[in-house]
C-alpha cells in the first residue's frame, strides 16, 4: 500500500510540473531552432555568429574563464564546440518536452543552466537577465529530476506498456517513476540549500545583490589599456573591452597622444578611425575590433593590439599619455612609461 501511495504521489508531481517541463524544454530547444532553422548563426565570420556571442561572456565569467579564452583563441575548436552545444540543447530541450528520459535530461538542463550562470550571469542591461535564466534553470532542472514525468510523457507511455527497459534499475534514475532514494527530505533539503547558496553567491559576485552597493557591468562600456610602448615610428597598445552591453559596441571616435601637461601631440578623429587600416589591428579573439562607418568599433570581449604611426610627432620624448574617447563621452587614459 505504501509503495502504491508513493507511486501515485510521483505521478501527481510529474503531472503538476508539466508546464514547467514544456517551458524549460522549449527554452533550450528554441536555441537550436533560432540558430539553425530560422537563421543560421553557426557560420564563422558572418553577422550573428554564436561564437562571437560566446566571446562576450569572457571578461567577467566566473570559474570557466580559461575554458572560454581557450575556445575564442582557437576558432576551429570554438566552432566545433558551438555545434556540439547547439545539438545538445536541441536533444535536451526536445526530450524534456516529450518527457523522454526526463531525469537524465533534467541533469542536462541543470548543467546547461550552470554554464549560462557562470559564463554570462553578469550580463543584462535593464534586469539581471542571464543570471535569472541561469539560477531558475538550475532550480527547474533539480525539480524535474525530483518529479520525473507522468501523464503526457513518453516515459509514462513506456511504463504503462511495461517495456522491458523500464524494469531496469537505472530507469527510475534516468527516466521517471518513483525515485529510489531512502531519505527524500534530506536529499531535497540538501539540494535546495546548495542551489539557494549558489543563487546568493552569484547574485552578490556578479551584481552586489545581497549586500553593499549594487552594480551592473552591462550598462556602459569600459576599456582597459595596457602594454603601451613606442619607438621612433610607431606607438603600440593593447585595448580590451571588459564591460557594457553585449549587443552594443563601444564606438571609439578619438585617440589622443598627450604630453605631461595634457597638450595634444597627435589626434586621430572619428573620420580617420572609420578608415583605420585593418593591418594596424591585431585581434586576439573572435570578437574583433574593426573600423565602422563613423568610428572604430570595439565589441564586448574584444581584445586587440593597435599600432599608430607617430612619425609626425617631432618631440617624441614629450609623449606621456594615451587617451581613448568613446562616442558616449567616456574617456580612458593610460600612462606611457
Amino acid at each position: 500500500m505504501k509503495h502504491t501511495t508513493n507511486s501515485q504521489s510521483y505521478d501527481q508531481a510529474g503531472l503538476y510540473t508539466l508546464s514547467l517541463r514544456m517551458v524549460i524544454g522549449w527554452t533550450y530547444f528554441s536555441a537550436f531552432w533560432r540558430r539553425l532553422i530560422l537563421e543560421n548563426k553557426l557560420i564563422p565570420d558572418e553577422k550573428g555568429y554564436i561564437g562571437e556571442k560566446f566571446n562576450h561572456f569572457l571578461p567577467n565569467a566566473l570559474g570557466i574563464k580559461p575554458i572560454i579564452e581557450y575556445l575564442v583563441t582557437h576558432p576551429d575548436a570554438l566552432h566545433r564546440s558551438m555545434m556540439i552545444f547547439t545539438i545538445i540543447e536541441a536533444i535536451v530541450g526536445l526530450f524534456i518536452i516529450l518527457g523522454l528520459f526526463t531525469r537524465l535530461m533534467s541533469i542536462g538542463i541543470f548543467s546547461l543552466a550552470l554554464g549560462i550562470l557562470l559564463g554570462s550571469g553578469w550580463l543584462g542591461t535593464t534586469c539581471l537577465d542571464e543570471w535569472q535564466i541561469g539560477v531558475l534553470g538550475i532550480a527547474g532542472g533539480f525539480v524535474l529530476f525530483l518529479t520525473g514525468s507522468s501523464s503526457y510523457s513518453l516515459d509514462a507511455y513506456f511504463l504503462k506498456k511495461n517495456k522491458c527497459f523500464t524494469q531496469k534499475k537505472w530507469f527510475p534514475w534516468l527516466g521517471s517513476g518513483m525515485l529510489p532514494i531512502t531519505s527524500p527530505k534530506v536529499f531535497v533539503l540538501a539540494g535546495s540549500l546548495l542551489i539557494f547558496g549558489l543563487t546568493l553567491y552569484t547574485n552578490q559576485y556578479f551584481h552586489g545583490g545581497v549586500w553593499g552597493n549594487l552594480h551592473n557591468k552591462s550598462v556602459k562600456p569600459k576599456l582597459e589599456i595596457s602594454n603601451i610602448s613606442y619607438n621612433n615610428s610607431d606607438l603600440k597598445f593593447e585595448v580590451y573591452r571588459t564591460e557594457g552591453a553585449d549587443v552594443y559596441g563601444s564606438f571609439l571616435i578619438g585617440i589622443h597622444i598627450l604630453d605631461k601637461n595634457g597638450n595634444i601631440l597627435k589626434e586621430i578623429d572619428h573620420k580617420e578611425l572609420s578608415k583605420f587600416s585593418k593591418g594596424h589591428i591585431k585581434n586576439h579573439y573572435v570578437a574583433k575590433v574593426k573600423p565602422g562607418k563613423h568610428s572604430l568599433i570595439i565589441p564586448l570581449g574584444a581584445k586587440a593590439d593597435i599600432n599608430i604611426g607617430i612619425d609626425d610627432i617631432l618631440k617624441k620624448e614629450a609623449i606621456h599619455t594615451l587617451k581613448l574617447i568613446d562616442i558616449s563621452g567616456l574617456e580612458w587614459a593610460g600612462r606611457i612609461r
